[in-house]
Order: C-alpha cells, then structure tokens, then sequence
C-alpha cells in the first residue's frame, strides 16, 4: 500500500479508521516508512492521531524512523507529533530505549526517559542508565529525569545518594540528584547534609532577594501585623522553615497546581509572608479549613468556602483589627474577596456568585456588606458598563476591530475599568502580584506546616530557591 493509497484508507473518523488500523498494524515494519510520512505532512487529511496510534502500535520497528523525523523535523508541529509518538510505542523491552539516551537531539532523549517514566518503578533496572540525563545539558531533558525518577519512587533514593556524595559528579547533576530526591520526597529523601546545604543557601538568597510578582491562582489572606508567631498560632501552624519568597511562592503554586497529588498534600503546609508594606500574608489553608471545605462535597463546597473565609476574617480582625482574604484564578475570571474589621466581615463578594444574589456592589444583599470604599471607582467583575448596542456592526472575530470599538465607547462613555481582588488588595494592603524592588519588606518568609503536613510532612517536589 503507498502513501496514496493510505491516505485514502485513513481518512475518516477514529472509529471509521479502526479496522484499516488494525490491518496496517499487523503489516509491521514495512508500512512504517509511508504511515510516518503521513504523519508528518501537515497537509495531510489524515488526522495525525490516526497515523500516529498505528506507529505505537507497531512498536519497536518505528523506534528509530521516529527519532530520525524528529532530528529533521522542518517545524515545531512535526516534531510535536513525531514525539508524542516516540514515547509511547508499544514494545516489549523498555531497553530498546536505551541508545536513545545519548542521541544528539534533546527531544529525542527527553522522550526516550519519557517511556522510562511510564514504567514506574520499574524503571529502577535502569536507573544508572537514566542517572546522567539528570545532568544533562537541556533544561527539558534534565526535568524529564527527574520526573522519570519521581516515578520510580523511594526504591531510587540509595542510588541518587551515592552519586550526591560521589567525589566529582559534576555540579549540573548534583543539582538535577537533588532535585531529584526532593521529587521524590519522603523522609529518608535529604539526608542532614542536604538539608544543611539548602538551608545555606536559603540564608545566602534571602540577605539580597529581589521581590517579584506572584502568579496569582488561588486564595491568601492579608493581617497588618508584623508578629509572624502569633499569626502562626491563629492558622495553627508549626514553627516553620525560613524560605525566600519565591520559594514560599512556588510552593503554594505547587501545592495548588499538583493534580497527582498524594493525600493531605493540598492542605499539608501554608506560605506565610515576611512583613509586606506592614502587612503579613497568608497563601494556603489551614487543616481544618480545607477538610471543612473539602468535606462539604462538590454540591456544598461554595458554600462551606464562604463560610470558612468569614469565620476565619473575623477571627482575625479580632486578633489584629483588620484582615482580608482574596481569591484569583489563572484559568478562568473567578475572583473574589472578604474584608473584615474589628471581629465584623463588612464585605464578601464572589464574581461568580453576584448575579445570582442580585449585588449591585453598592447597597448590600444577605450580609454581604454595602460596596466597600476599595471598591469606589470601578466596575465590579459581573458588571457590564457597555450598552447593548455597543459592539452592533463590529466583526466580533476581528480582535483588532473589537478593541478599537471596545477603547472607543469606553472612553466615550466614561465607563470605569473593572476591578479585581488584586485592585482591591492594592488599597487595602499589598497586592502581591505586583511585588518589587520598591516594596517595603521586613524579615523573611516561613513555609509552615499544618495539622496535616506535621503528621504526613511536606508534599513531594522541588523549589527553587
């Protein structure tokens, strides 16, 4: 069958195609050449996943044509199939991988320790094979070997060990062994002189850290105080570990982000702030907090978050005369905030929730506070200043067009911007997305454990510093 002739075959839905696959598979090596070459015409009618599932299928015969495409590869589009497809072909020994690992291009070398990673711990026979990859000279490569030995788990710590106390491995794979082992996790992980290490390092990067805006994706709260112990002892929290702020940062995100998760590892440890512009922020929950909300289910969980951050607001101002919690979300328009003073939420708003409780974000509905003075001047989230004829006769698939309507009726309507709980955490405290070099700062940040997080210890991975 030539290239034409499988065109023909192969175009069609994934279920149309199934048995042209299944005959084109059994067929092997020989129409791995044309089956390739279709994969890698972008032109081509045939969707690429259809041309790529009989090259996985196919196996170890397609190993090296599929390396070879990528080393050729004329655009990013062909090598992102051609790759996809390298990692995951069917074959019976993993060790056909193996001369792959020194292969001239990074890709194919990160998706040569990507089929290592799908073994699991499996892949600790081949552990001393994987192990330089973890000081190789391509970022991608050297994030793949850790994750390749993140998956192969505890049962990999002794032979990371040995190399991190070898007398010369090289500084770029001592790094990426560390990296490796706090991967890893556990406590048998970092031994003391690791740790050691870590915490001098900490020491060095906190005496001359230059603030950066935080990626804002999840909630914190604010307190203007400057007495980290007793914010500790209101979150319940251990004594913590001094961390730079960009670390405390990239462990929330972490924290946040991490869908495979182990138990506890969302509500293990919480960042808490050195002193911002007099103010301490909190990034994260405490125990109880997120097993409350947690445990509301799906149908209860707004609810019990609501609930949750008033109590918990109140309670703060109480301790500290003011305090407030914010919410953003990097993956779609959520935001949200509570503001409370001396032990009284005076203010809760969820973009989310508005419409359906009728805020106008002015006279106030079921608690919820009158529209805050932080608020003054802008649109909140649900609102639409623009009427309803703004955008009559404008292509709304020209982004361009769009725009220049959009800047046009706003300036000529004086419509407010639209304001989020970083604008307001911008008047009443700090808004930490917006960090630099002139913000005012005291201290230095800790990264605390919870209830859970004494008991379970800290989630797996590692953070820069």
């Amino acid at each position: 069958m030539n290239r034409d002739q499988l065109v023909g075959e192969l175009t069609g839905s994934w279920e149309a195609t199934r048995a042209v696959r299944d005959a084109l598979v059994e067929r092997g090596a020989e129409v791995v050449g044309p089956v390739l070459e279709v994969l890698c015409d972008e032109r081509s009618p045939v969707e690429w996943t259809v041309s790529s599932d009989v090259l996985c299928r196919i196996g170890q015969p397609a190993l090296l044509p599929l390396a070879g495409a990528i080393a050729s590869a004329d655009s990013p589009e062909v090598e992102r199939r051609a790759s996809y497809s390298l990692g995951r072909l069917q074959v019976h020994d993993p060790a056909v991988y193996l001369p792959l690992l020194t292969h001239p291009h990074p890709t194919v070398r990160a998706d040569a320790v990507f089929a290592f990673q799908c073994l699991g711990e499996a892949a600790l026979a081949f552990a001393d094979r994987l192990m330089p990859l973890l000081g190789d000279a391509d970022t991608a490569v050297r994030q793949r070997a850790v994750w390749a030995f993140r998956a192969i788990g505890a049962a990999a710590v002794p032979a990371l060990q040995r190399i991190r106390r070898a007398p010369a491995p090289g500084r770029r794979l001592r790094s990426g062994v560390l990296e490796a082992l706090a991967a890893i996790g556990g406590p048998t992980a970092l031994d003391g002189l690791d740790r050691d290490a870590v915490r001098r390092l900490t020491r060095i990067k906190q005496a001359d850290e230059v603030l950066e805006g935080m990626h804002l994706c999840g909630s914190w709260y604010a307190v203007p105080t400057d007495d980290q112990g007793a914010v500790l002892e209101a979150f319940d929290l251990g004594v913590g570990e001094p961390v730079t702020v960009r670390t405390g940062a990239a462990a929330w995100n972490h924290d946040h982000h991490n869908w495979s998760r182990r138990d506890h590892d969302a509500c293990a440890r919480v960042f808490v702030s050195p002193v911002l512009d007099g103010f301490t922020l909190v990034f994260g929950d405490s125990s109880q907090d997120m097993h409350r909300i947690e445990d509301a289910g799906d149908d209860g969980r707004d609810e019990a978050m609501e609930c949750v951050v008033r109590e918990r607001c109140a309670d703060l101002s109480r301790r500290f005369g003011a305090a407030q919690w914010y919410g953003m979300s990097c993956g779609d328009g959520w935001t949200a905030w509570c503001i409370a003073e001396n032990g009284e939420v005076v203010r809760f708003y969820d973009a989310f929730d508005a419409e359906e409780s009728g805020d106008d974000g002015h006279d106030g509905h079921d608690g919820d506070g009158p529209g805050h003075p932080a608020e003054a001047g802008y649109l909140l989230p649900h609102e639409d200043g623009f009427p309803d004829d703004a955008f009559d006769g404008v292509n709304l698939s020209d982004p361009e067009a769009f725009t220049a309507r959009y800047k046009q009726v706003k300036e000529e309507l004086d419509i407010p911007d639209t304001c989020y709980a970083v604008d307001v955490a911008a008047r009443l405290s700090v808004d930490p997305g917006s960090l630099g070099a002139a913000t005012p700062v005291r201290g230095h940040g800790l990264l605390a454990l919870t209830a859970c997080g004494r008991e379970h210890g800290h989630p797996a991975g590692a953070l820069p510093v």
